[in-house]
C-alpha cells in the first residue's frame, strides 16, 4: 500500500478565523473554524486526494481496507480517532465532553477524550482548563445563570508548543488568538455550557446543554499542565517528543532538520500532519512524495520503513 494524501472536511463557526485558509492552504469560505484532517466521522469524513481512491471518503477506504489501519484498531468497533486543526479567532464557548458510558447511552456515539498542541498564538492568549476549586452541581448551575462561570475556571496563558491533555468531563474552552491541532476520540458530542451571550448565524442565542453538562462535568479542582508527556529525544536530523498517549491515540512531534527514519508496523497506521516547512517522504518502494505545510498524509499499517528529509515541523499520530 502507498501513502495517501487527504483533503479535510472544513467547518465554519462564529469564532473561526482565516489562518487555515491563508496559511495552510485549506479550501473553504473566508472563515474556517476547523478542519477535520483525519476523519471517518459521518459528520465530516476526510476525502482522499491521491491514488486509486482519489475523490472518495476515507470512511469508504476504511471499510474496504481495514487492515491498513492496523491490528490495534481491531479492538474498536469503528475508527477510534479524529485529527483536527482549529483556528480560534474569538473565544470558543465553555464546554464539556461526556465519557463513553454517558455518551453511548444518551447520544448513541462515543464520548470524547482529546489533546491540544498549540501551533501558534497571539500575545496574551489563554484558555480555560478545569475548575480552580471544588464546585457543587448547584454552584455550577448558579454560576452559569449569574454569568460568572469563567471566574471559577483556571485561566491558563499559552505559548507555542504547549500541550494539554483533556480527559472527558474536563470543563474547557479555547481562547481567541490560538491556533492548535486537536487529536481526539472519534466523536462529535459537545455540551455547550456558557457562550458569553453571543448570537448564532440565525440571530438567536446558541443552545446550551446545562443539564447534561451538570451530569458529566468534573467539578473537582484541576491543576493544568502544559508539558508533553515525554522529553525531547535528539536524533541525527530531528528532535522527537512524545506529546500524549492514551487508549485512543498516540501523538509525537518531530522537528525535522535533516533526515529521519520511521517505521509503520502492522499495529498501526501513521498520520503525518505537517505544521510548517516542507519535507520529502521516501518509502520502501523507492517512491518519493513531497509534503508541505498544511498537508496530511495517511501511511497504511504494515508499510514498513520510510524516511523524511527536509526542514519541517510535524505531528505523527497513530494508535498505541
Amino acid at each position: 500500500m502507498k501513502p495517501v494524501f487527504l483533503e479535510p472536511s472544513c467547518k465554519d463557526a462564529i469564532w473561526g478565523g482565516m489562518r487555515l485558509k491563508k496559511e495552510f492552504g485549506k479550501k473553504g469560505g473566508d472563515r474556517i473554524a476547523e478542519t477535520w484532517e483525519l476523519s471517518c466521522h459521518d459528520n465530516g469524513p476526510s476525502i482522499i486526494r491521491t491514488g486509486p481512491y482519489a475523490g472518495r471518503a476515507l470512511t469508504e477506504y476504511f471499510k474496504e481496507n481495514r487492515s491498513a489501519f492496523g491490528t490495534a484498531c481491531k479492538k474498536f468497533d469503528s475508527f477510534p480517532l479524529l485529527v483536527k486543526l482549529i483556528d480560534a479567532k474569538k473565544d470558543l464557548s465553555i464546554q464539556v465532553h461526556p465519557d463513553n458510558a454517558y455518551a453511548l447511552s444518551h447520544e448513541g456515539q462515543y464520548g470524547k477524550m482529546e489533546m491540544w498542541y498549540v501551533i501558534d498564538c497571539e500575545p496574551g492568549a489563554k484558555l480555560f482548563y478545569g475548575f480552580s476549586k471544588k464546585m457543587t452541581k448547584e454552584q455550577f448551575v448558579q454560576k452559569i445563570q449569574d454569568h460568572t462561570l469563567p471566574d471559577a475556571l483556571n485561566a491558563v496563558p499559552v505559548k507555542k508548543g504547549d500541550v494539554f491533555f483533556i480527559p472527558a468531563g474536563t470543563v474547557h474552552s479555547i481562547g481567541g488568538g490560538i491556533l492548535l491541532a486537536e487529536i481526539q476520540q472519534n466523536s462529535d458530542v459537545t455540551y455547550r455550557i456558557y457562550d458569553y451571550g453571543r448570537l448564532g448565524t440565525d440571530g438567536k442565542p446558541r443552545p446550551l446543554h446545562i443539564e447534561k453538562a451538570a451530569q458529566t462535568a468534573n467539578l473537582d479542582p484541576v491543576v493544568p499542565d502544559s508539558r508533553p508527556q515525554g522529553k525531547p529525544s535528539r536524533e541525527e536530523g530531528a528532535v522527537r517528543t512524545l506529546l500524549a498517549c492514551c487508549e485512543y491515540f498516540k501523538t509525537e512531534h518531530i522537528e525535522l532538520n535533516g533526515e529521519i527514519s520511521l517505521f509503520a508496523g502492522e499495529a498501526s497506521f501513521h498520520c503525518l500532519l505537517f505544521l510548517d516547512g516542507e519535507a520529502v517522504l521516501h518509502t520502501g518502494s523507492a517512491e518519493v512524495f513531497r509534503a508541505v505545510k498544511g498537508d496530511t498524509v495517511f501511511l497504511p499499517a504494515g508499510m514498513g520503513s520510510y524516511s523524511l528529509s527536509g526542514k519541517a515541523g510535524l505531528l505523527v499520530v497513530s494508535l498505541p
